[in-house]
């Protein structure tokens, strides 16, 4: 793992460009949207955290919605997911996302065969519009392999501190870790486009998975007083899936 202090130097860097790659989205008039998705324990929350601490909490929003209501079961599938788009001059983290219903919905049986398949036929025109409102689309799949994830979720049910983030959903991750990889190919397969591809991250160094994401992130925009120096990821912790189709990069299996 990243020696610590090396870490922290370098995250606090990192937040000085956040905070200098938000003033250009405020001022330019750009949202900012940036979708974490991946399997349970893969670090979501942390990466949040890193990326949110030092920015206004006035154009910053996190959303991590619960499970639907039932009139929201009801109501087309986009719409709760909607009213949390960003406006313009805001960044949204959204810690997971309408891919849901392709990932546990799919997995957990929580979506019907026909429900699921309507979604991977209907994204890539919502994302697409989305990208045509000055709308800035990051996703990215936090990749994480079978062991750090085991040993994540042991260290969370033994931690009061963080036993709330235990779910029953959690409990079946490793059992059903076949089926969720199948899942997760599916789903980049055919959701990775030109106006909203999909950035993997290999996270079981937590330390190097923050840095690098920051530093991807901060690449996606020409702000003013940009440190190039800072903005360029690690290829071995950044993986665009373009090379993941190309058969360059595997994910965890």
């Amino acid at each position: 793992m990243l020696e610590k202090k090396t870490y922290q130097k370098d995250l606090r860097a990192l937040q000085v460009e956040l905070v200098k790659f938000q003033r250009h989205v405020i001022a330019d008039h750009v949202g900012v949207l940036v979708i974490l998705e991946g399997r349970d324990a893969a670090g979501k929350d942390g990466v949040i955290k890193r990326v949110t601490a030092h920015l206004s909490p006035r154009e910053t929003r996190v959303v991590a919605l619960g499970a639907p209501s039932d009139r929201e079961r009801r109501s087309w599938y986009f719409q709760r997911y909607v009213a949390e788009l960003p406006a313009l001059g805001e960044i949204v983290l959204f810690n997971r996302s309408w891919y849901n219903r392709a990932g546990v919905e799919r997995v957990m049986g929580f979506c019907t065969d026909e429900e699921y398949q309507l979604f991977m036929e209907t994204v890539q025109d919502f994302e697409h519009n989305l990208s045509r409102n000055n709308i800035l689309l990051v996703k990215y799949y936090l990749d994480i392999s079978r062991d750090e994830q085991r040993a994540r979720l042991d260290a969370r049910r033994l931690d009061p501190l963080k036993q709330w983030k235990v779910s029953a959903v959690d409990e079946q991750a490793q059992a059903n870790w076949g089926a969720y990889s199948a899942a997760r190919d599916s789903m980049l397969a055919a959701t990775h486009r030109s106006f909203a591809p999909w950035t993997a991250i290999r996270t079981d160094d937590k330390r190097a998975a923050r840095l690098n994401l920051i530093r991807d992130l901060l690449s996606r925009l020409d702000y003013e007083g940009r440190d190039d120096a800072l903005c360029i990821p690690d290829p071995s912790v950044v993986i665009s899936y373009d090379r993941v189709a190309n058969g360059e990069e595997r994910l965890a299996e």
